[in-house]
């Protein structure tokens, strides 16, 4: 039995908001890096201090590692409606992070 196309696509997206020289920002991708290990998910990574993550700036500067957790299939994400993003801050450990992936997934995993 071969698995379907949909096994293989990722229920999640990650994106993390991250800067340079940050601690907590080392520790918040080796976490991701774990939950992917187990259930991967599409990941985006946006420094807020680069001209890229400029838009993102004025929202997460004195706030990174700042994670936001949503259905890949959704748009990119938006300054605009980052107030409703699922998102985690700063401290987080893998379980907090599954859980929003569920959140986001609404309440169950693909295939269950």
């Amino acid at each position: 039995m071969r698995p379907s196309i949909r096994y293989f696509q990722h229920a999640c997206r990650i994106t993390l908001f991250t800067r340079a020289n940050c601690q907590l920002c080392t520790n918040a991708k080796a976490t991701l890096s774990d939950v992917w290990d187990v259930r991967p998910f599409h990941y985006t990574e946006i420094d807020v201090m680069k001209p890229e993550g400029k838009r993102w700036k004025d929202l997460y500067e004195f706030d990174t590692p700042v994670i936001h957790v949503s259905k890949s299939e959704l748009g990119e994400e938006n300054p605009e409606s980052s107030a409703k993003a699922t998102k985690l801050m700063h401290r987080f450990c893998a379980e907090e992070v599954t859980a929003k992936m569920d959140a986001a997934e609404g309440g169950h995993r693909p295939g269950d």
